[in-house]
């Protein structure tokens, strides 16, 4: 069921991707497995699927323990701390990195650190983690300078009815990366768009988008 529910999903992303006159090549699609059981992720992977996404670090580590150890593992969600030793190691991207303390944990263990993105709260909502637009600047640069890879920008807009109301957010993120990649550019991933909202995120030039209940079946969200 998964492999058939992602394949549509693929088919969406391309339509979106020949309408903004893009390739489609050049989007990565994350099943977000959260709530999904092993056999539903076995089944996307046998399809040739290899990114994942996880929002909670015990799930992510005991998820990648029992599944094929080809998997591209990312971690999309909200990460404390003294969780970064458990989850690091396993991660292929860190979309969720929103705060500097995150970023002094993250460089610490043996190798190279897995890459990051820098998680800006676009919309200014409390509840949400995230860096405001204006300090986003300060915190890829302080990642950066302590040797970490910061590949582009992450974001979460509010929910909507209408996926065109989530448009001008993915917009705004998409202009800001721009802005921070004349100077560093290194900047290139965006990952914005989830299952309500993922073909205007195409439309508007995400490179990652994180889908769950497009392809698992209903969460509370992605």
């Amino acid at each position: 069921m998964g492999a058939l529910r992602l394949e549509a999903v693929r088919d969406r992303v391309e339509t979106a991707a020949a309408r903004a006159g893009r390739d489609p090549a050049g989007i990565t699609l994350v099943a977000v497995s959260k709530t999904a059981t092993d056999d539903q992720v076995l089944d996307a992977y046998r399809s040739g699927h290899r990114d994942f996404g996880e929002n909670r670090a015990g799930d992510l580590v005991e998820r990648a323990a029992r599944l094929p150890d080809d998997i591209r593992w990312h971690f999309v969600g909200r990460l404390q701390g003294n969780k970064v030793r458990r989850v690091r190691p396993v991660v292929h991207l860190l979309h969720s990195l929103d705060r500097a303390d995150l970023a002094g944990y993250w460089v610490k263990g043996p190798g190279m650190p897995p890459p990051v993105l820098v998680q800006v709260n676009v919309a200014g909502e409390a509840q949400k983690a995230g860096v405001e637009p204006e300090e986003a600047a300060d915190l890829v640069d302080e990642a950066a300078g302590l040797g970490l890879d910061v590949r582009g920008l992450m974001t979460m807009p509010p929910a909507v009815s209408d996926p065109e109301e989530a448009r001008p957010y993915f917009r705004h993120l998409a202009a800001l990366r721009d802005r921070l990649a004349l100077r560093r550019p290194g900047l290139v991933e965006l990952s914005m768009g989830m299952t309500d909202d993922f073909e205007v995120a195409v439309e508007e030039g995400a490179t990652l988008l994180r889908v769950g209940r497009a392809i698992f079946g209903p969460f509370d969200q992605e």
